[in-house]
């Protein structure tokens, strides 16, 4: 399974705040055997998240996008994906009945769009506040919050799943530009795929689909590098 993440907000593309959702939702995405191929941040406009949806809910099994949901001024992500897909905002009924009966809110209680999301899509409930998910055709719009977020994907979780993946690390004390042959030949001899990462040494992260293959080809790497004492 690929999947595409977008997060829409001005305040990431300022600097002002680190995009941790794109880095959580990835390693979840991982360990549940699923490709992450493409992490794309567009600002709060709605043409931008429109054009962006569409491409990509074409290209890959699935879409998520965070952030920009809610009722304030500069919330129009649901307004970008409702685009997309040649939809209309409208009240969701479902939403209405959950904040009614989970949140204790009435329509009264609830600023005015707070329930509103694209016609034709699904409802997703938000388990750490107010505003209402959704899910359309491939695409799922989650809050921002990182706390809502996270207690979102939860509920949708189990629509992700891939291949079996294992892992395994290494941290060698070389130059990272002195591995690459040996990084070359792991990968061909046991079929697995390996990243570097460089710090004070050099993680090395080895990946597959086969456990007894990533075992055997952390210890032939093992051996073959330098580590630290």
């Amino acid at each position: 399974m690929r999947v595409a993440l977008v997060t829409v907000g001005d305040e990431i593309l300022a600097g002002d705040t680190v995009n941790t959702n794109a880095a959580w939702l990835g390693r979840q995405l991982a360990d549940r055997g699923v490709d992450v191929d493409r992490v794309t941040v567009v600002p709060d406009r709605v043409e931008e998240i429109a054009r962006l949806v569409n491409e990509q809910r074409a290209e890959f099994d699935a879409v998520i996008v965070t952030g920009g949901v809610g009722p304030t001024h500069d919330d129009v992500t649901m307004d970008g994906v409702a685009a997309a897909f040649g939809s209309e905002l409208e009240e969701n009924e479902a939403a209405l009945q959950w904040l009614a009966e989970e949140g204790g809110y009435t329509r009264e209680d609830l600023a005015e769009g707070t329930a509103a999301l694209p016609a034709g899509g699904e409802f997703i409930r938000n388990p750490n506040g107010v505003a209402p998910g959704c899910a359309i055709g491939n695409v799922y719009v989650l809050p921002g919050v990182p706390d809502e977020m996270k207690g979102m994907f939860e509920v949708i979780a189990d629509d992700f799943t891939g291949a079996d993946r294992f892992t395994a690390t290494i941290e060698a004390d070389e130059p990272e530009s002195a591995l690459i042959q040996r990084l070359i030949d792991v990968q061909e001899r046991f079929g697995v795929t390996v990243g570097s990462y460089p710090g004070e040494t050099v993680r090395l992260k080895i990946r597959g689909e086969d456990e007894q293959a990533v075992g055997d080809a952390k210890q032939w790497l093992t051996e073959r590098v330098e580590l630290p004492e």
